[in-house]
C-alpha cells in the first residue's frame, strides 16, 4: 500500500501513544483455551491491528475524524486464560484511564474479565450482548461469561442480550435466561425492528440503576456468509451493517464504559479477510459513537 499524508491510517492512529488520560485505550485479550469449538482467536488482536491499515481515521456519515481523539494501545494481557490470567486482564483495563476501553478477543470468555475490570461494582452495572447465544453454560468457557458474571452479582433483569438465533440455544438455557430476567431479543424480532430503536431500549434497560454498561460484540451474531472466521456463526445472522451500527451506537452512550470484540479466529477467515476487517470497523465504528457523545 502507497503512503499518502492526505489518507492518514487508522492503524498509524491506534500506534500513535498518546499519554496521560486518554478517550479510548484498546487492549488485546487473546484467549482461546477453554473455548468449546477450536479457535485460534489468540491470534486475532493483532491481525485486527494490523487490519485497521487499511481504513482511514474518517466517518462520511458522522463528519468525525477519530484521529481526533487521544488514543492509547496497552498491547496484549499476556497468557489471559484461567484464573491468574483473568486477573491480569481485569487490572489491565482497571488502570487503562480511559473514557472508552475496547478489548479485542480472544473467545468470548473474555468478556468476564473484561467487564469486571472496566465496571467495577457488578450490582449497579448493566451488560448488553450482541450474541446468537446465551452464553449461561455451566462451567468455565467461552459459553459460560454472563453465567459468571450473573453469579458474581450482576442483576439478570440488567442484561439484555439481542441477536439470539434459532437452533443455536438449548432449551433448558433459554428456560435459564427467562428465570434470570434477562430481555432477549431474538434474531427474529429483529428483522422487524430498527437497530435504532433496539440499541435505545437495550440501554435503558441495562443503565436503569445508574452504573457502567459493557458491551460484548460476539462476531458470530452475523450471518455465517460475512463472518467465515466465527466457529460457531449460522447461516442467517445479522448483516456486518447491522453490526456496525450498534457499535456506533453503544460507543456513542455516556453509559458504555467498554466494549470487547470476540469470537474472531482470525487463521481461519477468508482470504479476504472479511470477519478480521469487521472487527477492525466495530472498533473504528465504536471511537466514531465515542466522539460524538
Amino acid at each position: 500500500m502507497t503512503d499518502d499524508p492526505r489518507w492518514p491510517r487508522a492503524d498509524a492512529w491506534l500506534a500513535r501513544g498518546d499519554t496521560g488520560d486518554v478517550d479510548v485505550a484498546v487492549v488485546g485479550v487473546p484467549a482461546h483455551r477453554t473455548s468449546i469449538s477450536a479457535t485460534r482467536a489468540d491470534t486475532t488482536p493483532a491481525a485486527i491491528r494490523e487490519a485497521l491499515a487499511r481504513y482511514s481515521t474518517y466517518s462520511w456519515a458522522h463528519g468525525i475524524d477519530v484521529a481526533e481523539l487521544a488514543v492509547r494501545d496497552l498491547g496484549d494481557v499476556p497468557d489471559p486464560d484461567g484464573t491468574e490470567g483473568e486477573a491480569r486482564v481485569m487490572a489491565s483495563v482497571a488502570g487503562a484511564d480511559a473514557r472508552l476501553v475496547i478489548a479485542l478477543g480472544g473467545d468470548n470468555s473474555i468478556t468476564y474479565a473484561v467487564m469486571r475490570g472496566a465496571v467495577g461494582e457488578l450490582t449497579d452495572s448493566g451488560l448488553i450482548t450482541l450474541d446468537a447465544h446465551h452464553d449461561l453454560r455451566d462451567g468455565t468457557s467461552n459459553g459460560s461469561p454472563v453465567r459468571r458474571l450473573v453469579e458474581a452479582g450482576l442483576a439478570g433483569t440488567r442484561v439484555v442480550q439481542i441477536g439470539i438465533a434459532d437452533f443455536s440455544n438449548s432449551r433448558e438455557y433459554a428456560t435459564r435466561a427467562r428465570e434470570l430476567g434477562i430481555t432477549v431479543v431474538t434474531r427474529d424480532a429483529l428483522r422487524r425492528r430498527p437497530i435504532a430503536d433496539v440499541m435505545a431500549e437495550a440501554l435503558a434497560i441495562a443503565s436503569s440503576g445508574g452504573g457502567r454498561v459493557h458491551v460484548d460484540l460476539d462476531v458470530d451474531v452475523c450471518d455465517r456468509s460475512v463472518v467465515p472466521a466465527c466457529p460457531a456463526a449460522a447461516p442467517g445472522g445479522l448483516s456486518a451493517d447491522e453490526l456496525r451500527q450498534v457499535a456506533f451506537h453503544v460507543g456513542r452512550s455516556p453509559r458504555v464504559s467498554s466494549i470487547d470484540i470476540t469470537e474472531i479466529d482470525a487463521q481461519a477467515d477468508a482470504p479476504d479477510q472479511r470477519t478480521v476487517r469487521l472487527g477492525a470497523l466495530l472498533l473504528l465504528e465504536a471511537a466514531a459513537g465515542l466522539a460524538a457523545r
